[in-house]
């Protein structure tokens, strides 16, 4: 069987697991920076289903990210794609997140960025940084542009399942990112506990990479 087909159809096995389950969760609406050149800002892509925005995961680790760095400003921003069952959208978000970065490095280059992704949409982090997510895709971001991108936080990444880790599969942002799987959630690991994807926040792993980011900005 090709290759490239079976990534997708174990992509595909990975979120008919975690709708199957009920464990979505949903965010609120979209967050975007209260003024137009924060110390700090955060790209987010949320996970499978949730509403546009930055999902509940992502809404949490921008709380406290801005926790510990106060006094210094945290803006967000929310990756545009489908975030839907077929995976189809991961290029989309990719680009989306790699125009952000270039918007914010032109309009405002004293800003720090970070990158951060949950589920699917860690998977969209992935393929901004060159790192593989079982379908073919080109980095969305040249050396350049991701070496303005200060850190990388990605939580419950289906692609440790398609060969591994973004600290170690990414050409652009390996070194600067940190990749959270909750316990033995069968997204990004091999366990079973399909509830551990719908409790990073319940977990402490907003904070924890919060705390790895603010180290790094």
């Amino acid at each position: 069987m090709n290759s490239d087909l079976v990534r997708r159809r174990l992509l595909a096995a990975l979120v008919a697991l975690v709708f199957a389950a009920g464990v979505v969760s949903i965010s609120s609406a979209p967050t975007a920076s209260a003024e137009p050149c924060p110390d700090v800002e955060v790209i987010f892509a949320r996970g499978t289903g949730e509403p546009p925005g930055l999902g509940r995961v992502g809404d949490a680790f921008v709380g406290a990210l801005q926790s510990q760095i106060a006094p210094r400003s945290v803006g967000a921003y929310a990756v545009n794609y489908a975030a839907n069952r077929t995976f189809l959208g991961i290029g989309d978000g990719a680009r989306d997140a790699a125009g952000r970065v270039q918007y914010m490095r032109d309009a405002c280059p004293d800003t720090k960025m970070v990158l951060g992704g949950f589920s699917q949409g860690a998977a969209v982090v992935d393929a901004a940084g060159g790192a593989p997510v079982g379908i073919p895709l080109a980095p969305a971001m040249a050396p350049d542009l991701a070496d303005r991108v200060a850190a990388v936080a990605v939580f419950g990444n289906p692609s440790n399942r398609l060969g591994g880790p973004i600290t170690a599969l990414s050409p652009l942002f390996g070194y600067k990112a940190i990749d959270l799987c909750n316990g033995a959630d069968p997204i990004c690991s091999q366990g079973r506990d399909v509830s551990a994807h719908s409790l990073y926040v319940q977990s402490g792993m907003a904070s924890q990479a919060a705390s790895f980011v603010a180290g790094r900005v």
